[in-house]
């Protein structure tokens, strides 16, 4: 069993469009289907679409999330579907299978006191809250993704001009304002050097151990300060980045910036954020205007 996952992570990286965390979620997905079959005594080369429509049905008995059903089949679609490239498979059950509908939520998105609030907790007179509030504020003021954050580099940043280089799955240059830069630098020339264990230490974001800060770190830093801000809402890293966008828009910003600025390949990604705002703006008017 081991051998036929690697063979397929092998393959998986072949494909460049695809990042490290979608191939991290396509090999746990793969794992925990061929686990189900092994418990149910099913070859996985005589699989059926039925067995995997029963495996459906037994992740939502599990309560799983439709969002993560809809990427476990998607995984399980690519796996066969390089079974069946290699020859190991003589058909593809997968074919015409129905993915379960994701029901499109709004966003969480936290108001401009919220954000004020959250981003005022740390204590930037000692090395943990200085760097955890120039993580704060880089994400907010820049809209990246969590993984995009950690993986900047020292030199990534221009705090003369006021920009950070983002390598993410887009490379693309964002403006940064004011409160970032200074918090950035009060990080850079008081506190980095805490954490630096390893002169060549290129990560902007270190841990106390001297390494790069990781998502997982970065989650707890979020739901720490946001306990500290008694903000009766669930805050995730992803929460300052929807709130970016919406603020942005809300305060008049063209969806192509927005779009170029969060890295979207596709402008309808963006729009979420406009729809979102103007149901806020027909529920103000439905509360405040008399004749409403």
């Amino acid at each position: 069993m081991d051998k036929v996952i690697n063979d397929f992570l092998e393959e998986l990286t072949l494909d460049k469009k695809l990042s490290k965390n979608t191939i991290d979620s396509y090999s746990r997905d793969i794992k925990q289907f061929l686990m189900y079959l092994k418990n149910n005594n099913i070859d996985f080369r005589n699989v059926k679409k039925t067995n995997i429509i029963a495996y459906i049905l037994y992740m939502q008995k599990e309560a799983r999330a439709v969002s993560s059903i809809s990427r476990s089949l998607a995984s399980i679609r690519a796996f066969y579907r390089i079974l069946l490239r290699n020859h190991v498979i003589a058909y593809d059950p997968t074919l015409d299978l129905e993915s379960p509908k994701i029901e499109k939520k709004m966003p969480q998105i936290l108001t401009v006191s919220e954000i004020e609030s959250l981003l005022s907790s740390p204590n930037v007179s000692e090395p943990k809250g200085a760097r955890d509030k120039a993580m704060l504020e880089v994400l907010y003021a820049t809209g990246i993704r969590v993984t995009e954050l950690v993986n900047l580099e020292v030199d990534d940043v221009n705090l003369e001009v006021g920009y950070i280089k983002c390598n993410g799955s887009k490379e693309r240059i964002i403006p940064i304002g004011k409160i970032a830069i200074d918090s950035l630098r009060n990080y850079l020339r008081k506190y980095r050097s805490y954490f630096v264990k390893k002169e060549d230490e290129k990560a902007l974001f270190l841990n106390f151990h001297g390494g790069k800060m990781t998502r997982q770190g970065f989650w707890k830093i979020i739901k720490y300060y946001a306990t500290l801000s008694n903000i009766d809402k669930e805050i995730t890293p992803h929460t300052l980045r929807h709130s970016f966008a919406a603020h942005l828009i809300e305060n008049g910003a063209d969806l192509k910036s927005v779009q170029q600025m969060l890295g979207h390949s596709d402008i309808s990604t963006t729009q979420i954020y406009a729809e979102m705002i103007k149901n806020r703006i027909g529920d103000v008017y439905k509360k405040t205007h008399p004749r409403a």
